[in-house]
């Protein structure tokens, strides 16, 4: 996974002109590289930055974009007007341009030395007149992109800038994002269905179907050695009671588990996979519903949709690829129950099996139970109750005529013991409470499967979501339901007249 932060790269051009002479570009281009390598050296950007140069002409604008569509290993760009840049020089290439782009508003200099400042330094020091020509045509041209301002060797500029390029990696991760289907949806379930073709076109991946029976040959090629081996590896990471260590049935669907996992991963791998889903009634010659290795294989940055649910899956990967090396983890989760406590009143989240464990407490239960839907033999799952903290609950929707993405922050909070409840779960308070926040969510036509993190942003999302150009939704603190109300009816408006505009 680490390879999507190192072997790819985000470009950084500066503008620039030659109007103030050759000696104002060699300049331009010496506190280019400057900056580009105190950025490198920072410490704290994920991704390498790759100074590609000045560009003085609309030639050579056009040239660099068209240079950084075609690289793979190319992120997204960096632009910072260094000195006054014609912004007409750029239309021609921003009309070519169809990766992220981040807008640096900055300077070389920190300070303005005002006993020494000259026509000189004032020629070389144009951002706060350049960047605003710059940012005029990326506007007139309805061109999205981020805008940071800050000094490039402050910290919290740094930070900003990594929160960016973390969102770039996983938005160029989902251009060859491939997403497995095991079954369709389930019991004909309209919002977590969706149009495959415009998410293609939209957002990048590519959904599949695969019969279930490709995954029981794989399973037929599985040696009893490898089961083996990751059942030990089970017991070593894993909390298992000694009593069923000793329990022929738990062993054997501990094993039957461990069959699918191996199966699953390397039929997922053969596949050029980053995702999947996976369906209770689609199960033929499968022992058990694969809980423990959906659970695992989320872990390790799979994407995962119960039920068919193929935007959910992808939304795991690209929120688990922007979260990538940080500490509090991920999972895909479902709206279960409501406890309706006052102020405290709060959503149960969990699914049958597939919770990931990587935003558990405390190290995971490895237990066997009977499910009681399905029809199959009884499954191993982890069983863990969620940290406690605040984070980010996001969904995407289908509307019809756009994709809507709904961001909602939470606080988890600690739960209850559930003894006769065998799963793993979290137990969250929406914001800016639960009554607000649930009827916003319902109001927006928001999944009961969400794709949760306690590392991201809602910045972040906001950040994705206009990468891909799809609506997005925010349900916070400061929400409140006629507002919400509002803002969707103005959405609905802008993508009408937009739809009606092309």
């Amino acid at each position: 996974m680490e390879k999507i932060f190192n072997e790819n790269e985000i470009w950084f051009i500066t503008g620039a002109q030659l109007l103030y002479g050759g000696d104002a570009v060699i300049a331009v281009d010496k506190h280019s590289n400057e900056m580009v390598k105190g950025l490198n050296n920072s410490g704290i950007l994920p991704m390498n930055v790759v100074y590609k140069g000045t560009a003085n002409s609309s030639k050579e604008v056009l040239e660099i974009f068209k240079a950084a569509n075609n690289d793979a290993k190319c992120a997204g760009v960096i632009t910072w007007m260094h000195t006054f840049s014609p912004a007409k020089m750029w239309i021609h290439g921003l009309q070519e341009f169809r990766k992220p782009l981040l807008h640096f508003h900055t300077q070389f200099n920190k300070e303005i030395p005002f006993d020494k400042i000259d026509m000189d330094f004032m020629n070389l020091n144009q951002s706060a007149h350049g960047d605003r020509e710059f940012g005029h045509i990326t506007s007139r041209m309805r061109k999205p992109r981020k805008v940071i301002v800050g000094h490039w060797q402050d910290e919290k500029t740094q930070k900003k800038i990594a929160s960016w390029m973390r969102v770039a990696a996983a938005w160029l991760d989902a251009q060859d994002m491939r997403i497995i289907r095991f079954g369709d949806q389930m019991n004909n379930v309209a919002v977590t269905d969706g149009d495959k073709v415009e998410a293609e076109l939209r957002l990048g991946y590519h959904v599949d179907y695969c019969p279930i029976a490709v995954l029981k040959r794989y399973q037929d090629k599985v040696s009893k050695e490898e089961v083996e081996s990751l059942f030990e590896e089970y017991k070593k990471s894993y909390t298992i009671k000694g009593e069923d260590l000793k329990n022929e049935h738990f062993v054997k669907q501990v094993k039957n588990a461990a069959l699918i996992e191996i199966a699953l991963r390397r039929l997922l791998s053969d596949m050029g996979a980053k995702a999947f889903t996976t369906n209770f009634d689609d199960l033929e010659g499968i022992d058990q519903l694969p809980g423990l290795a959906s659970q695992r294989l989320m872990a390790d940055g799979f994407g995962f949709g119960a039920e068919g649910d193929w935007k959910t899956a992808a939304l795991f990967r690209t929120m688990w690829v922007m979260g990538k090396g940080l500490t509090k983890g991920c999972s895909f989760l479902e709206d279960y129950t409501l406890n309706f406590d006052g102020e405290k009143s709060a959503i149960l989240q969990a699914h049958m099996l597939e919770v990931c464990p990587l935003i558990s407490e405390e190290k995971p239960k490895l237990e066997v139970h009977p499910l009681g839907i399905g029809g199959k033999s009884d499954p191993a799952r982890l069983v863990f109750t969620s940290k406690q903290g605040e984070g980010v609950a996001a969904t995407i929707v289908d509307m019809g005529n756009r994709f809507r993405m709904i961001v909602n922050k939470v606080d988890c909070i600690k739960s209850q013991k559930l003894p006769m409840l065998p799963v793993a779960s979290a137990l969250w308070i929406p914001r800016p409470n639960f009554e607000v926040g649930a009827a916003a969510w319902i109001l927006a036509g928001g999944t009961h499967h969400t794709s949760f993190s306690y590392d991201l942003t809602i910045e972040q999302l906001q950040d994705y979501a206009e990468m891909v150009n799809i609506e997005v939704l925010v349900i916070d603190e400061n929400t409140t339901i006629d507002s919400f109300k509002k803002d969707m009816r103005i959405n609905e408006i802008y993508y009408m007249l937009n739809k009606a505009l092309m």
